[in-house]
């Protein structure tokens, strides 16, 4: 089972003054002025059974850019030879409806997207992945170029996957029904049924 998604939109800002980190008894200071070094999407796909991960960097989102994240998946074992492949998705503009279901398997006939509904991308354990990224890579932005924005974002996918171990979901079926029967509730609001 994959779980894939795009992070979109990652910026290269190189700082006017070096980020300078936290000490004792002093936080972190950030500069606020910076040059914008341009853009790109980060595609990943974690094997939620496994823990492996899988990522590359793009200069733009679309079709063929997720085609090439699946194929990187699914031209390797134990996928290629695998009888079913759950690829769980959300509903993004590269891979949503059933013109993706039919073009993914017309090239890998073993693929099975499962298409999350919509706004619920926080059943898709790659955004557990993307929100660690964000933490530990991404935050403060402070990147002279997309090159090494690039190289930040995918070495820290390696280091990551050496220490990597399956998500333990906390958020069962009961959960879920609880969750809905309160929500059917009028006088129930979303923040109430949390």
């Amino acid at each position: 089972m994959i779980s894939a998604d795009e992070k979109t939109s990652l910026q290269a800002r190189s700082r006017k003054h070096a980020t300078l980190p936290a000490e004792p008894e002093k936080l972190m200071r950030v500069e606020h002025e910076y040059a914008r070094r341009g853009a790109l999407a980060y595609l990943g796909a974690w094997d939620v059974r496994r823990a492996k991960l899988f990522g590359r960097c793009e200069t733009k989102t679309g079709i063929k850019p997720f085609e090439r994240l699946v194929e990187e998946v699914m031209s390797q074992e134990p996928y290629r030879s695998a009888d079913r492949v759950f690829w769980i998705l959300d509903n993004g503009s590269s891979h949503r409806g059933r013109r993706c279901v039919e073009r993914l398997q017309k090239t890998w006939p073993t693929l099975i997207p499962v298409h999350l509904p919509v706004h619920a991308s926080w059943l898709n354990q790659i955004e557990i992945y993307f929100s660690i990224l964000q933490r530990k890579v991404l935050t403060p932005n402070d990147f002279r170029s997309l090159t090494v924005l690039t190289k930040s974002i995918l070495e820290f996918q390696e280091r990551y996957e050496q220490m990597a171990e399956p998500f333990q979901w906390k958020f069962t079926r009961d959960d879920l029904a609880d969750m809905m029967t309160k929500l059917s509730s009028p006088s129930v609001s979303l923040m109430q049924a949390a």
